[in-house]
């Protein structure tokens, strides 16, 4: 057997192409935020995680090209060597405060932000216990962190969580680890019934706020901000792709252990550190979030909105609740695409999601809102979805 077989037996993206249905890799030849150019026409975009839509903010984008011209385009090396810059270091320092937490580490993805904190944290002799609805990245951690045991537990199911809990060695490092805000499914993490288990079986908490800084909580500090648990969770980890209209992510925690990590963590000391524009837009946007609620204000009002829509409509959108993020569970593979192609027709872009992102019968289209939509967008929308919603026999 030879090791590309495998590559010459995947057919179903050629196949899906040849049906004019393939929803993924689409270019983009220009990006205004809310309306995009694809396939020379421009359509609305509800498939990004621009959430504040600060991408194209003139204050941000300025940052962005000073710190080029002060710093260059890279530091050409690792955070633990010679890519430290010190707006690297202001970053994590304002990253702290802001989250509330001793302190804070900043890595190049928000992938590598999980994978080396997950792995860092957790080794042989630990258990690491996560909801099967987090996100890769998590995954990616829990498969790094060599010698620790996984466990899962369904999608918010706390009663299999504290069956898992309680059938585990009372000698062993635990640690829970769950998105904050779930990004297909829409809904937040159940971290009032989450920390009585932590605390009964001796467990630390670990929340990704990908999806939540900046859309949750009265400050836009996330999910735990929202529920008023911030100071029960031990670490919270986030992105800079999505409120932060920028690149990187970070983790943010108790002293000693953002210490431990940062020495330890080969996604760090073995990759180049964040780019001198991507650091400079994330120090933009942290001051606008802090300064400007009007942007999470207005994206609560439209999640709100099409969420209310979307359900008066016929739609499934299964648990979406508070967030941005609305699901259109279509459950069949081949109807999803059909669906994204038709939503595309009619000028709007969304995500198809199946499976293994999805479980096989949880296929979806996957909405996801920025402030800067206007009504009438928000108008088009919903008057494309009623349309191939009933083409489709969806709704």
């Amino acid at each position: 057997m030879d090791i590309f077989d495998k590559c010459h037996r995947f057919t179903r993206a050629k196949e899906t192409i040849e049906a004019g249905i393939y929803p993924y890799f689409i270019p983009l030849s220009g990006n205004d935020g809310p309306r995009v150019m694809m396939e020379n026409r421009e359509v609305i975009m509800i498939g990004s995680n621009n959430y504040l839509g600060l991408t194209h903010d003139e204050r941000v984008v300025e940052a962005a090209v000073e710190a080029t011209r002060r710093y260059g385009t890279s530091c050409s090396g690792s955070r633990f060597l010679n890519g430290t810059l010190d707006i690297h270091l202001e970053l994590e320092e304002k990253l702290a405060r802001f989250m509330n937490r001793e302190s804070a580490l900043i890595f190049s993805t928000g992938y590598m932000s999980n994978v080396g904190a997950i792995s860092t944290i957790a080794g042989k002799n630990d258990y690491i216990i996560i909801d099967k609805s987090d996100h890769a990245s998590i995954y990616a951690g829990t498969w790094a962190a060599t010698g620790a045991t996984v466990k899962r537990f369904p999608h918010g199911d706390i009663n299999k969580l504290e069956q898992v809990l309680a059938g585990l060695n009372v000698n062993k490092g635990k640690i829970i680890v769950c998105d904050g805000v779930f990004s297909m499914e829409g809904d937040v993490v159940d971290l009032h019934s989450i920390v009585p288990l932590a605390k009964k079986y001796n467990a630390r908490i670990y929340i990704d706020e990908a999806h939540g800084i900046g859309v949750l909580g009265k400050h836009g500090r996330g999910a735990c901000e929202f529920l008023g648990m911030e100071e029960p969770v031990d670490i919270v980890m986030s992105t800079f792709s999505k409120s932060f209209a920028s690149l990187g992510g970070f983790v943010a925690g108790p002293e000693v252990v953002i210490n431990f990590i940062k020495h330890f963590a080969g996604p760090l000391v073995f990759s180049a550190s964040p780019t001198p524009a991507a650091t400079a837009a994330v120090l933009k946007t942290l001051d606008i979030i802090q300064t400007e609620p009007e942007h999470m204000q207005r994206l609560k009002y439209i999640g709100d909105t099409m969420r209310r829509e979307f359900k008066t409509l016929g739609f499934d959108i299964g648990t979406s609740k508070d967030t941005p993020i609305i699901p259109i569970y279509i459950r069949e593979d081949e109807k999803t695409f059909m669906f994204w192609r038709r939503l595309f027709d009619e000028g709007v872009f969304a995500n198809a999601v199946i499976s293994p992102a999805v479980a096989p019968d949880k296929a979806l289209i996957r909405t996801s809102f920025m402030s800067s939509l206007t009504d009438n967008d928000l108008e088009q929308v919903l008057a494309a979805m009623r349309k191939v919603g009933n083409e489709l026999h969806i709704i």
